[in-house]
């Protein structure tokens, strides 16, 4: 019996060279689902886009004001100068918070958060004096980390004056120089930071005549030397428990803890 003529054999390398036709349709479905699937990311995306940017659906249209005590929320919305109308995704925060205490120096930490979908909230903490330096007829108010921060006409309730008594000639002149008045203030901040709860609600006045030369003078008239900030909460026990050993005593003495002393005159 004859073979395959040549022509034949042909066809049939033809017929078998190509991938089954099931195979082909399925790759052609794979390359369809991919592409809509692409140009489906392509809609969202965009669509999403338009949503946070161009739409009126989630733009700013209030600021709220939470946590101040002696600034007015006015003052803090005006400071914060929040871009009301604008798309809230494009709101800098960090530049709100920036801006507000660079301008509001009485604001000691402000977090600003999205509140969507139309609002900005600004939620403040103000610094607190401890200490307060007169400045001609006004206060300027020290906080505990010895930052002036505002200048008032009236001196809040229960918080102790600061003196700066420190000599700028002859023997005090050296220690000006090398302290400075900063480094004077936060000191002072430091000692009203370790004194004994009962002391503090009774001191009215930080008297700094040098570095180690820091005394009190209490609502009664007794008086403290403590000395430099060193040992503070050493000198804060053994002035309770001078205090307690000589409740008559109109002095004391612990800028030397281990050695401590009191008088009554």
């Amino acid at each position: 019996m004859a073979g395959p003529t040549t022509a034949e054999r042909g066809e049939r390398q033809q017929k078998s060279s190509g991938p089954p036709p099931g195979r082909r349709s399925g790759k052609l479905r794979l390359r369809t689902i991919v592409i809509l699937a692409v140009a489906g990311a392509v809609l969202l995306g965009a669509g999403v886009t338009w949503v946070l940017y161009g739409s009126s659906w989630l733009r700013v249209d209030h600021v709220s004001v939470s946590g101040t005590r002696v600034l007015t929320s006015a003052e803090v919305r005006d400071a914060a100068a929040v871009p009301v109308g604008a798309p809230m995704i494009s709101v800098d925060t960090g530049g709100i918070e920036a801006r507000l205490r660079r301008k509001l120096p009485r604001i000691d930490t402000v977090d600003v958060v999205r509140s969507w979908p139309h609002g900005i909230g600004l939620k403040v903490t103000e610094r607190t004096p401890v200490l307060l330096l007169r400045k001609g007829g006004n206060f300027t108010e020290v906080d505990d980390e010895g930052v002036r921060f505002a200048t008032v006409s009236q001196a809040p309730n229960a918080v102790p004056m600061l003196e700066l008594s420190v000599s700028r000639t002859g023997s005090g002149a050296a220690g000006f120089r090398r302290f400075g008045t900063d480094r004077l203030v936060r000191e002072a901040v430091r000692v009203a930071g370790d004194l004994p709860a009962a002391v503090a609600k009774r001191t009215r006045t930080v008297q700094v005549r040098s570095f180690d030369a820091v005394s009190l003078v209490l609502a009664d008239g007794r008086t403290v030397l403590w000395g430099s900030g060193e040992n503070g909460r050493a000198k804060a026990r053994t002035l309770t428990a001078l205090m307690k050993a000589a409740p008559g005593a109109r002095h004391f003495d612990v800028s030397v803890p281990t050695a401590p002393a009191s008088s009554r005159s």
